[in-house]
Formats: structure tokens, C-alpha cells, sequence
């Protein structure tokens, strides 16, 4: 909204005016000075419901007027002074103003807390980054601009958001696709995550567990935690996985020995060059890269036979790395997909996106207390990735892989329309 524009729809007084001159030098004044000029026209606005207009008559007034006092909204990880109006009804009790119980009971405080870790700033330099129209943010004793609220504040608030996942109904998504991978945040420390796919294209954060390794017993308790909320195995869905056996073996022994996975090419591509001899890894990125982009998946199987037979001869030991999960490396290709949604699914992008932002906004933590503390800062991480989510590529394409699913699958899954 430019200036012009509030100035035709709002009274501008001088001090929003001086707001306005002053927001080159800092936004976060404007933002303060103008909130807190909105606030008191809301108050203004629910006293004359309550009272009616001053100096007049009205038989369906609900209070009187009772002067003015002090009171605190959280700004900004503080508390800011606002000076607030007071209504009394017919026995002299106050009647709450609607617009200041909102402002002073929202966590105001929590949720800029958790903002601001999520933009790196350390829990100590909260006090810091805090700033008021006319400098720093006083610091009174008990505001609770302190490091300790701070991160009381950011432990309930992502401990919230991990809970809320873990328990939230799913049935109602049409998944297609489901992508889980490890992330290590710590030499003790694994995190499984699961984000899905819908028919839409739109990606959705399904669940995430701990466990010391990507084990199958820590993937079997984040597949029973995603049925229990509604996910019915007996649909057929794609799963792409990052090559850990454990992900594999616990997928089949849930969905069913028939489920189609998907081994991620790049895990795969990455996995080869780092046993391959420097001098080969460009031609045999080349070669994979060639057989994965044929429409022919017995041609691609080809393709990669020989070049492991080739790899034989120049580095023994390397055409083992190439043809293990040689099945699971083709899915996307034997479904016979268009090339631009056989791109979009071969690879775990998607959930390795949201891993990447994870990995960003727990870059400050220098010590992992337990698991428990893991968790709730990937819950984090996980609800800054949300916000950042697009629209799988070839979404337009997805209709080709309901009907190889139904194919591949019939008695399972009866096609819409």
C-alpha cells in the first residue's frame, strides 16, 4: 500500500506523517509508530460503541467513560507503554475493549522470538536487534526481553509446532508422491523428515522422527505415526528415498513389497563419484546422466550394464556402486512419465529444500542438549520451508502418474472419473 493510498482512506495525522518521513531510516520505527496510531483508533472506535459519542444522548449505550492508564504490548521481543482508554458499565465494573484484549493477550512476544532465531540472530542478541521509535527498547526488570525468555518463548512455540504435526488429521490429502530422507544434526543425532505430494502439485510437511542412525526401526515409527493420522496403505503412492536400505525395507514391509520406490539420482550420482577415480567422474556423471533421461527404462537398464562393465576394467570395485538399487534407480523411467515430471521425481529436491533450510536456521546452535531439542528446532526450520513452498514444476503432468499407479497397481486404487 503506497502513501497516496492511506492517505485516501485514513485521517493522516502529523505524527504518521513524521512516521512516513522517517521510514528510509528505519522501518521498524514506521511499523511501531503506525500500529500503535491503529491500536488506539480501534480503542477509540470500541469506546463509542460501547458509550456513544462523547457529549451526546444515546439509549443504547453499555458503559461510561473512566479516564485513561497504562498499560504493555509485546513489540518486537519487549513490552512497549500504551496509554489505553477505560469503560465502566452501570456498577462500576470495566468492560474489557475488544481491540486491547487482542493486542495485549496475543504472544506478541513468542512469535517475533521464534522470527528472529529463525533469521539467525542468537537468543543473547535479542535485547540488541529490539528497537523503539526513539532508540533501543528500555529494559525493565520482568519485560522479558531477556535470553532465558527468549528461548523459554521459542521452546513452547516450536515444541507446539512439532506437536501440532505429529498429531494433525492427513487423511484428507490426495497424496501422490511421498519423499522421506535423513538429515544428521549432530554425530548422535539423525532427524527423518516426510513431506508428501498432493494431485495438485502442492507439498505438504507430513511428520519427522530421531533416531542415532536412519534405521528402520526410527522410519517404521515415522510410517505408523503417518497412518495412525490417516494415511491408508493401500493406496498406491510413489516414494522416492534417499538409497538408505532402512528407508527401503521399512517402506516395503508397510505398503507392501509392490510399492513402487523411487532411488534418488542425485544420492545415487553423488554416491558413485565419491568412489570413483577423480579422472572417470565426469564421463560417468555423463553416462547416468544420459541413461536416466531416455523414455526407455530397458535401454537406460542397458546403458548402465555396460558402463559398470567399463568401470570393471578402469576402477574395480566402482561397477558395484553403479548397479546397486538398479531397479529402484529407474521407477520413473519403467512408469514411462513425461520427462519434465520424471525430472521433478527422480531426485528428493523437494525434501532436501527443506533440509537445507533446517541446516540454515539451526546454524547458531553450538550444543544439541538431547533429541528432544532437535526436534523442536527443525520443527522450526520446518515451519519457515512451509512458507517458502512452491508448486511441484510439472504439476500439469501429475494425471500420468495417477493412471501408471492405477496401472501398476489395479486392484488398489479406482480412478476418478
Amino acid at each position: 500500500m503506497t502513501r497516496t493510498t492511506i492517505s485516501r482512506t485514513l485521517a493522516v495525522t502529523p505524527r504518521m506523517e513524521e512516521a512516513w518521513q522517517a521510514m528510509d531510516a528505519c522501518f521498524g520505527r514506521f511499523c511501531l509508530t503506525a500500529g500503535v496510531e491503529a491500536l488506539q483508533a480501534m480503542m477509540a472506535a470500541d469506546v463509542e460503541d460501547l458509550c456513544g459519542r462523547r457529549h451526546a444522548r444515546s439509549p443504547d449505550r453499555r458503559g461510561h467513560r473512566w479516564g485513561r492508564t497504562r498499560g504493555k504490548i509485546g513489540y518486537q521481543g519487549g513490552k512497549v507503554d500504551i496509554v489505553r482508554p477505560r469503560v465502566r458499565d452501570a456498577d462500576g465494573e470495566e468492560i474489557p475493549l475488544p481491540s486491547w484484549t487482542a493486542a495485549a493477550t496475543e504472544d506478541w512476544l513468542g512469535k517475533t522470538a521464534m522470527n528472529l532465531m529463525l533469521i539467525g540472530v542468537a537468543t543473547r542478541k535479542i535485547g540488541r536487534a529490539v528497537r523503539l521509535p526513539d532508540g533501543p527498547l528500555p529494559r525493565v526488570d520482568g519485560d522479558g526481553t531477556s535470553k532465558s525468555a527468549a528461548s523459554r518463548r521459542f521452546v513452547a512455540l516450536s515444541q507446539q509446532r512439532l506437536d501440532e504435526w505429529l498429531a494433525s488429521d492427513i487423511s484428507p490429502l490426495d497424496l501422490l508422491v511421498i519423499q522421506i530422507d535423513g538429515l544428521h544434526v549432530a554425530e548422535d543425532i539423525v532427524l527423518i523428515g516426510a513431506i508428501g505430494i498432493d494431485g495438485k502439485g502442492d507439498k505438504h510437511i507430513l511428520g519427522l522422527v530421531e533416531g542415532a542412525t536412519e534405521s528402520a526401526a526410527a522410519v517404521q515409527a515415522l510410517l505408523d505415526n503417518l497412518i495412525e493420522r490417516g494415511l491408508d496403505p493401500k493406496v498406491p503412492r510413489l516414494f522416492i528415498l534417499d538409497g538408505a536400505k532402512a528407508l527401503s525395507k521399512a517402506v516395503r514391509a508397510t505398503f507392501g513389497r509392490q510399492t513402487l520406490i523411487q532411488r534418488c539420482q542425485v544420492h545415487k550420482a553423488r554416491n558413485i563419484a565419491e568412489r570413483c577415480p577423480k579422472k572417470h567422474v565426469a564421463s560417468v556423471r555423463r553416462a547416468l546422466r544420459k541413461a536416466w533421461e531416455l523414455d526407455d527404462a530397458a535401454e537406460a537398464e542397458r546403458l548402465i550394464r555396460d558402463l559398470a562393465r567399463r568401470m570393471e576394467k578402469e576402477a574395480p570395485g566402482v561397477s558395484g556402486s553403479i548397479l546397486e538399487g538398479l531397479d529402484e534407480m529407474l521407477t520413473v523411467n519403467r512408469l514411462r512419465l513425461p520427462p519434465e515430471l520424471r525430472r521433478s521425481l527422480a531426485c528428493t529436491n523437494a525434501i532436501e529444500n527443506m533440509q537445507g533450510t533446517i541446516r540454515r536456521v539451526t546454524r547458531n546452535v553450538k550444543h544439541w542438549r538431547d533429541a528432544s531439542m532437535a526436534l523442536r528446532w527443525a520443527a522450526a526450520g520446518m515451519l519457515e520451508a512451509k512458507a517458502g513452498f512452491r508448486r511441484l514444476k510439472a504439476y500439469r503432468q501429475l494425471p500420468a502418474l495417477r493412471r501408471a499407479l492405477a496401472e501398476h497397481h489395479p486392484r488398489r486404487l479406482d480412478l476418478p472419473g
